[in-house]
């Protein structure tokens, strides 16, 4: 993976930067040709003027011309008195010097002397025509007769009589071709160096890439392998940063799960283990009581009796059983629906009241009720919340103390509902408390002897069913049960 990014990104690089001397180069060319042209064409125009002005003194017989004693005019007189001058003009302008009379007539220096009467390539005539017009013209199209790329610039011969010739400048353009050479060859090494930069930075980047990669592959084929604990110990503010924050967040909720399923298994093994349980006394003594009385084994009526008594109680506690583990399997499905409607709590209370009465008498209670004199109306379902409420007023008539005090309020908050209820006994360890929820969760007290331990576990599901938050507190020999809507 590190070598197929670093040929990426190089090859990446490479593209761009080729692209980009490609273009730049060509640019380049471009503006320096017509850059270097037009600084050549005005020193040539300047040289070219100042030439015409010294020839046109010389046809006006006037300053130099009077000077070196040299004759007059060129228009009528052929090459005049300044044929000396002509000698050296090429060496004194720095290019081929052509003169050119109105009858289209060239003049011009050579090694061996002055030559006259030479004749004008077929595509010099525009410049020559425009140049005789008292235009200052400019053209390459002396560049075959010269046998070389030539620049050329024309000047008019002004003189007083009007224009009487014309001065061609000739300067070969071949050294600005050099220059171009130079500058595309220094553009190329420059090209050069970019590109063992760009390589360098290019596995440079490519490890600042697959560094956080590489852990960030490892720490997620340590999940695929099953070992939630891996990190990518990445820690960056990028979108790398944010991948390996992700990967990590993910690490964590992979820990919980697991460990929420290893609660989960234990749960259902203990599940099956306490309904075993619960399930193998009843039926054991249901059974030990049928084979004595099939046996024969006892005879008389008071026995006999005593076995059937003993018979239905276990069966009974097989029924609440059953219907408490349906309960709680109902409950704890999401699919099972609740007959929601607008309860009054009062009334729900009023109601479990009167059920309990009963059994609070057997053990000579002091049973109070205290309701608000305003409606309570709560979002729930009617049978599960009188459900609830008897789960606790049971449990707390069966732990209250004899000739105790069970106390059932419910109060109006600014914030919901309150249900307490309170009863004198022991108090419940605090250890214990977190437990009491747990299904099958029972203490080995005397009066817990014939109950399930399903009881609380569906009270907190018919709670959690209402949102509603259930609790207990225990102190100084009294407990009490919340539920909080």
């Amino acid at each position: 993976m590190n070598k197929k990014i670093v040929w990426k990104l190089v090859a990446s690089f490479a593209a761009v930067l080729l692209l980009f001397t490609a273009i730049l180069g060509t640019v380049f060319v471009s503006m320096f040709r017509k850059h270097t042209i037009a600084i050549n064409r005005s020193s040539m125009e300047k040289r070219a003027v100042s030439i015409a002005e010294t020839l046109a003194l010389y046809e006006n017989g006037e300053g130099a011309a009077q000077q070196f004693g040299m004759g007059m005019g060129m228009g009528h007189h052929g090459m005049g008195g300044y044929g000396a001058y002509l000698r050296f003009l090429d060496q004194v302008a720095m290019a081929t010097v052509w003169i050119v009379d109105n009858d289209r007539n060239l003049i011009s220096a050579s090694h061996d002397g002055i030559t006259s009467g030479g004749e004008l390539p077929e595509n010099a005539e525009m410049i020559i025509s425009r140049v005789l017009k008292g235009e200052i013209t400019y053209g390459e199209e002396f560049s075959g007769l010269l046998n070389a790329p030539t620049l050329t610039v024309g000047v008019p011969i002004r003189t007083a009589d009007g224009i009487s010739g014309a001065v061609l400048l000739h300067s070969p353009v071949s050294g600005v071709n050099e220059a171009v050479l130079q500058g595309l060859f220094a553009l190329g090494a420059g090209a050069v160096i970019a590109l063992v930069l760009a390589g360098m930075a290019a596995v440079w980047l490519s490890y600042r890439f697959t560094n956080p990669l590489r852990r960030m592959n490892d720490a997620a084929g340590c999940l695929a392998e099953g070992d939630y604990t891996a990190k990518t110990g990445v820690n960056q503010t990028d979108e790398f940063g944010q991948l390996a924050q992700t990967i990590d967040l993910l690490s964590e909720r992979l820990t919980e799960a697991r460990k929420q399923q290893e609660a989960l298994d234990k749960m259902k093994q203990d599940f099956v283990a306490n309904v075993s349980h619960e399930l193998r006394t009843p039926v054991a003594v249901l059974r030990g009581s049928l084979e004595v009385l099939r046996d024969e084994t006892i005879n008389t009526p008071e026995e006999i009796s005593e076995y059937y008594d003993q018979m239905l109680a276990e069966s009974r506690h097989l029924e609440r059983l059953v219907n408490d583990l349906l309960d709680l399997s109902r409950l704890q499905d999401d699919q099972f629906s609740l007959n929601v409607d607008e309860v009054n709590l009062c009334h729900v209370l009023w109601d479990t009241q009167r059920s309990i009465r009963r059994s609070a008498k057997e053990k000579e209670l002091q049973f109070l009720v205290n309701c608000p004199g305003e409606e309570c109306i709560v979002n729930g379902d009617y049978g599960r919340l009188r459900q609830l409420i008897l789960i606790l007023l049971d449990n707390a008539v069966k732990f209250c103390k004899q000739q105790g005090t069970v106390e059932l309020t419910l109060e109006k908050k600014k914030d919901g509902c309150l249900i307490t209820v309170t009863n004198d006994g022991e108090e419940i360890p605090a250890e214990t408390i977190p437990h009491l929820f747990d299904r099958f969760y029972k203490t080995n007290s005397l009066q817990n002897r014939s109950g399930t331990g399903l009881g609380l576990a569906i009270a907190k599901q018919i709670a959690d069913r209402h949102y509603a938050q259930i609790g207990v507190e225990s102190s100084n020999g009294v407990t009490t049960f919340f539920v909080k809507f």
